[in-house]
């Protein structure tokens, strides 16, 4: 199943996305899309609507450092555990929407990513169970002001920008995101490609530690870490970042 957030006619309304590639349907859920979803009976050609981030989390926690080859060009050592920090909820922004580049940041860096979307509160999983909270999976895109990063020893700043947490284009669920190829395009050109297969700590390791920390609510979204390849975005260019199964983030950069 696709679930979507999109703007249509009359508001907005989390969807199921039915039907084949160029002639896709939007069919709407009551409600939210946690659980098995109700539909209300209305729908819309999605061609007719705009997509939305499809989620709106209470918060986005991230890996640090979880590919070997990204660890590497960041010039450190890969970590023994996962290396957490936070996004703030207002860095969302769905496909198509601007990345904002911050006028006191001399390099923005685009950072592709598997997202994992959590679908029940939770707290002390054990990596066992992990897949039992999951809803599903979508691409994000943690966007980096590289030079406040290394500025200032930790990453609020860098990473906490408005419009520095690109998601989409919907959720995936059901998907084996085991071994997935993931690659990022700037302006058509290709800067990243690797597999899920690489992370150094794998989604229910990421899970049970993050959830040994904190609480994890309905719709809150853990980014699971970059390859290598990452590099810098400027005003006018186009990323895109692709993952097998899950489909393409699109976003135009501009300045803020």
């Amino acid at each position: 199943m696709r679930i979507a957030r999109i703007a249509h006619p009359d508001g907005v309304a989390f969807v199921t996305i039915e039907g084949d590639d160029g002639a896709e349907v939007a069919a709407e859920v009551a409600e939210h899309p946690f659980g098995k979803p109700t539909f209300t009976g209305r729908r819309w050609p999605l061609a007719d609507t705009r997509l939305l981030a499809p989620i709106l989390p209470s918060k986005i926690v991230c890996v640090g450092k979880n590919y070997a080859d990204h660890a590497k060009e960041m010039g450190g050592q890969a970590p023994a555990n996962p290396v957490i920090f936070l996004k703030p909820s207002t860095t969302v922004i769905g496909p198509g929407a601007a990345i904002k580049l911050p006028a006191d940041s001399s390099r923005v860096d685009f950072e592709g990513e598997l997202a994992v979307i959590i679908g029940m509160p939770c707290r002390d999983v054990p990596a066992a169970r992990a897949k039992d909270v999951i809803l599903g999976y979508t691409i994000a895109n943690d966007v980096t002001a590289r030079d406040q990063q290394q500025a200032d020893g930790q990453w609020t700043r860098a990473k906490g920008h408005d419009t520095f947490c690109p998601l989409g284009p919907w959720i995936s669920t059901g998907v084996d995101a085991d071994d997935l190829r993931l690659r990022t395009t700037v302006d058509g050109e290709l800067k990243q490609d690797s597999r899920t297969s690489l992370l150094l700590h794998d989604i229910p390791s990421v899970i049970e530690w993050v959830s040994r920390v904190m609480t994890l609510l309905p719709g809150d979204v853990i980014l699971t870490g970059t390859p290598a390849g990452v590099g810098p975005i400027t005003a006018g260019q186009e990323v895109s970042v692709s993952i097998e199964g899950l489909g393409t983030l699109t976003n135009p950069v501009a300045n803020r």
